[in-house]
């Protein structure tokens, strides 16, 4: 059984900043990738930022340098600095991690429950 346990969504002024974090706990092996994505009702969850186990890192288009994503190998732990906030990165905010349990060889992809932010004008 694998968890994802994420904080620090909340309420923020526009211009203001949150850090979003997430763990990964369970039968985990590996972890190649660690991300963020986010949804509202009515439209498709989209990719915010991802990293990858070496480093290598993806941030969607409208992230445009605001955001920082991070994360500790050692502890299966992924941090988004979210920087410049805009009302229009209000969503709900999701967690995702690609990896391998501790039996067999197949990946899996994760996610976890989801955290509210809220970028007020």
């Amino acid at each position: 059984q694998v968890r994802l346990v994420e904080s620090g969504g909340g309420l923020v002024q526009a211009g203001g900043s949150l850090r979003l974090s997430c763990a990964a706990s369970g039968s985990i092996s590996s972890i190649d990738a660690m991300g963020w994505y986010r949804q509202n009702p009515g439209n498709q969850r989209e990719l915010v930022a991802r990293i990858m186990r070496g480093g290598t890192t993806n941030y969607g288009d409208f992230v445009k340098g605001r955001f920082t994503i991070s994360r500790d190998n050692a502890k299966n732990t992924v941090v988004l600095q979210m920087n410049s906030l805009k009302p229009e990165d209000t969503a709900v905010y999701y967690c995702n991690a690609i990896l391998s349990l501790t039996y067999g060889s197949a990946t899996y992809s994760y996610w976890g429950q989801g955290t509210q932010v809220t970028v007020s004008s």
